[in-house]
Parts: C-alpha cells; structure tokens; sequence
C-alpha cells in the first residue's frame, strides 16, 4: 500500500490577470482549479506514473467535496476523514504576478479526527510507503509527524518527509527512509548558505548522521543530489527546458523518486526518474505526465 498524507488539501484557484492594478475590478485571462496540497501533488504525480496510492487527510464542506470530486475525476484515489463543522481551504494563486498567492486557513481539526487518521495509518505494514508532505495546520499539534513516525517506528514502513526545519530535523531519530529538503532549507538547518552541488553534499551526510537514510537535495536550476544510504552519492545538473511552473515540482520529485525506487531498487535509477519527473512539472503548466517525464528522463541519462 502506498499512501499520502495531505493534512490541509485546498482548492488552487490559479488565475492570470493581464496588467493587474490594485484597487480596481479586474478580470482574469485565464483561470484553472485544480486539488491542491504537497501530498495531493505526490499521489497525481504517482497516479500519472502507474502507481495506485490513496490520498489521505481532512477535507470539509462544498470545496472538500469539490478536491475529492476532481480528484476521482483525475484517477486519484483518496480516503478523506470528513470534518462536520468549516470548510477545506481555497488558494488564489495569480500566475501573471510572480507567484503571488493567496492562501486560505481549512478548517479545525479536532483531536478525535486526529486519532482516526492514526488508526487508518495502523493498517500500514512493512514494504508500505508512506508520504508526509507540507505544513501542519494551528489546529493540530505540531508534532505531528514525529507522533505518526513514532507510531509506525519498527513496522518497516518506508516514510517520506518533504517538511522543513524542526519538521523535518525533529523525526530524523525515526530513520525515514527518504527526505528532500532544497539548498536553502538545508542551509537553514545548519546555519550557512549552501549554492553549488558540491556545497551540499557534507550537509546531506550530516542529515544521515542524525538518523535519515537518504538525503535527495533540489537545487532548482543548479540541479540536484542525492546522498544514498549506501555511501553514493550522485549529483546532476538541471535539465534544459523552459520554467513553466515551479509549484509542484519539488512534490513531483519525490513522487519520481520513489516511483523509480519501488521499480528497480537501483539509487541511481532513483535519482534520475527524481529529477526527471521534478522539472518535467516545472516545464508543464500542470503536474507531470508519464510521457512528460519519459522524454526528460532520456535527456537526463543520455545527455
């Protein structure tokens, strides 16, 4: 079973808005909605590559109904808890105004809804994967993470953490088999400004020496690394290609990282199927698709 955890899904309501002027009516060029969420962009990521998952989280009111709605649309399978009271949250994000966005709050999410979605996740076994991706809501404890890590700890569950900061630091004790900060988040953690490749790779192994097992770094143009649990460790550049969008991107690279790992157990192969579905995203106006990510991947190892 391979499963992500989205805790606070939204509706992306993305415009573009020709020669925006505060102040004044104005009227989109282009409009688009689509489910949106760290975890959720993993799960289309990995529908669109053949792996079946289940989309778990909270969803509430019409615009939850709406994200699982167009997610079955999509071919996602998702296993919402329902919240009674609020709604699920919908970001504006104005595409023509250099990423601009504004994002909405979701609703509350009580403690009992807490602990039904620990018992959904008491059903993963080993071999299972697991996906934690984004920020935890005010509502929620915020150590969260650490809470499900510790829950599933000895079950061989192979967990992926995209989270940033204490987030990420706090359940390196719990050996997640993979975890993607980008240079600056990596930087942050250790106080120094990391810019080439090889500027990351010693903080990648210190992430290693506090419990993570693979360390796979985005770089954005300058490409990426990938500190291997056995010692490896590779290092590409950016593929060439037009910047379309970056939102989403990072998610795709984790999704084409596991989905390479479960294929053929082979890092390298990994590494390559990461970085090819995360610009692949980034140079499509929406989330990878299998032929999208195919034909980067040949430039990536041919190339």
């Amino acid at each position: 079973m391979i499963c992500t955890v989205t805790f606070n899904p939204s509706l992306d309501y993305i415009v573009s808005v020709e020669d925006f002027k505060l102040g004044l009516t104005n009227r989109t060029s282009s409009e688009l909605m689509l489910p949106g969420g760290k975890g959720i962009n993993v799960s289309t990521v990995l529908m669109n590559l053949g792996i079946e998952n289940t989309a778990l989280g909270f969803m509430a009111g019409f615009v939850g109904d709406e994200i699982v709605r167009k997610l079955r649309e999509m071919g996602v399978k998702s296993d919402f808890i329902k919240i009674p009271e609020g709604v699920s949250r919908i970001n504006l994000k104005l595409k023509s105004i250099d990423g601009t966005e504004i994002n909405g709050m979701g609703p509350k999410i009580s403690s009992d809804k807490v602990q039904e979605l620990m018992e959904k996740l008491d059903t993963l076994k080993e071999g299972d994967v697991l996906f934690l991706a984004g920020s935890i809501p005010s509502s929620m404890p915020d150590d969260m993470y650490e809470k499900i890590m510790a829950r599933l700890d000895g079950k061989g569950v192979m967990i992926v953490v995209d989270a940033t900061r204490d987030l990420l630091v706090n359940v390196l004790k719990y050996h997640p088999f993979l975890v993607k900060p980008n240079n600056h988040e990596l930087g942050e953690i250790f106080g120094v400004e990391l810019k080439t490749r090889q500027d990351v790779i010693p903080y990648g192994k210190k992430l290693q020496e506090k419990g993570a097992r693979n360390v796979l770094i985005s770089m954005a143009g300058e490409g990426a690394v990938l500190v291997a649990e056995d010692g490896q460790v590779f290092e590409k550049p950016a593929p060439k290609g037009i910047l379309v969008n970056g939102v989403g991107a990072g998610d795709s690279m984790v999704a084409g990282f596991m989905a390479g790992w479960m294929e053929k157990q082979n890092y390298e192969h990994a590494f390559h199927m990461g970085i090819s579905a995360g610009s692949a995203s980034a140079f499509s106006e929406n989330l990878a698709t299998k032929e999208e990510v195919q034909a980067v991947y040949k430039q990536v190892t041919e190339g």
